[in-house]
């Protein structure tokens, strides 16, 4: 093993856990003030709930050894096997450091569906439901693109979770949306955010937290890691702009909120392709993203769902856009471990692509509006009263408040 990689993975896999709190106060903010800490919870709760299921049988689902292309077998249940040895995954860091980084991504995941049901969920309702979606959604998909199944053996790309992770969680997000319906006011009432400076200070989190979830999934302290870094800096930024100049155009000024949403725009865009683009396809890349998902997120109201904080417009659609952007720009010149994209001679990893994106679209809606179901029957309603929403989550679902004056 080298100790070089196990702190620079040490160190990538506690960003990637800062991020979930950074994701609590950039949602936290968007909402109005008598939601705010029930917002936060929706993310903190992910770190105990998802932390334990995990060790109890999420890593084995995950990573174990493969059946049938779908899901992992129970080898790994209780973390049985799972020490200080180098593992199959990254031999040179220990098999539990894997598993910790792993489960990090697991983690952040079911906590981003939680912008879209913002304000109106119960949140014993949300328990079960992560509960659920977890094992049945988040785990084989994983397993499907890292952990030995169909998708990665058909050649599927994904660096750091574009598939597993964003197109997984924003398209539960739209379903959970639709489900639950608008909030109480919503299209008459202000729902203007609370709070920016927090959701500013949330987004900072999650760009620095960013670099570890890029980075880190070189599994080593390596060229390829140099890399991640870098575009994922520099795809960030242009979609930073583009949604500005989006913005600008269209409503006459840019905002504040447009800066920062354009950034986790960049930042979920690159994700899929974070290790196996060059720079200026990163540019180019994040460019695209930051108009795309404005324009998204102007939408939904056409649309008619009330995805509360955005979920669908940033990590849905561009992510999409990116996962398929990895078939058109992706380079072996970039990443000899990758492959050629449409653009570099190989039309066929751009039909990989589309088939995993479609795969992980079809799978996680019909999965997530069965799970919601069951949830909705067993917690006698996934939303909250009337009564309780006009009053807020803070106090109805927590009896606590996040502001004294």
């Amino acid at each position: 093993m080298n100790t070089g990689d196990i702190a620079f993975m040490l160190i990538a896999t506690a960003m990637v856990m800062l991020m979930t709190p950074g994701l609590a106060l950039f949602y936290g903010g968007l909402v109005r003030s008598k939601n705010v800490l029930g917002t936060i919870m929706h993310s903190i709760i992910c770190l105990g709930v998802v932390s334990v299921l995990w060790v109890f049988y999420g890593y084995s689902l995950a990573f174990a050894p493969d059946i049938g292309g779908f899901i992992g077998n129970l080898q790994f249940v209780g973390l049985h096997g799972v020490g200080l040895a180098p593992g199959p995954y990254a031999g040179n860091i220990p098999d539990l450091l894997f598993c910790a980084f792993q489960l990090m991504f697991a983690i952040i995941t079911p906590a981003l569906i939680s912008g879209a049901i913002a304000e109106r969920m119960k949140f014993s309702a949300y328990l079960l439901f992560i509960l659920l979606w977890c094992s049945i959604v988040y785990f084989p998909v994983c397993h499907w693109v890292w952990g030995g199944g169909w998708l990665g053996r058909m050649g599927a790309l994904d660096f750091a979770g574009g598939t597993v992770i964003h197109i997984n969680s924003g398209v539960a997000a739209l379903v959970a949306a639709i489900m639950l319906g608008r909030r109480r006011g919503w299209g008459k009432e202000s729902f203007h955010p609370h709070n920016l400076p927090m959701t500013i200070l949330g987004a900072g989190l999650l760009w620095f937290g960013w670099f570890g979830f890029n980075a880190g999934s070189a599994l080593s302290a390596g060229k390829l890691a140099a890399l991640a870094f870098f575009t994922t800096q520099v795809a960030t930024g242009a979609a930073v702009l583009s949604w500005l100049i989006a913005e600008w155009l269209v409503q006459g000024k840019p905002t504040t909120l447009g800066a920062v949403s354009g950034a986790l725009a960049g930042l979920v865009a690159i994700t899929p392709a974070a290790g196996f683009v060059g720079p200026l396809s990163a540019v180019i890349i994040g460019l695209v993203a930051g108009a795309l998902c404005y324009f998204a997120v102007l939408a939904k109201s056409k649309l008619g769902y009330d995805d509360a904080l955005d979920v669908v417009g940033v990590h849905g659609v561009g992510v999409v856009w990116v996962a398929l952007a990895t078939g058109l720009f992706a380079s072996l010149a970039v990443n000899a471990d990758g492959a050629n994209g449409l653009f570099f001679g190989n039309p066929h990893q751009f039909v990989v692509q589309l088939v995993g994106v479609a795969a992980v679209i079809a799978y996680s809606a019909t999965c997530t509006w069965i799970i919601l179901k069951i949830v909705d029957l067993l917690a006698g309603g996934i939303r909250v009263s009337e009564e309780n929403e006009m009053q807020g989550l803070d106090i109805s679902q927590h009896s606590e408040i996040g502001y004294t004056s």
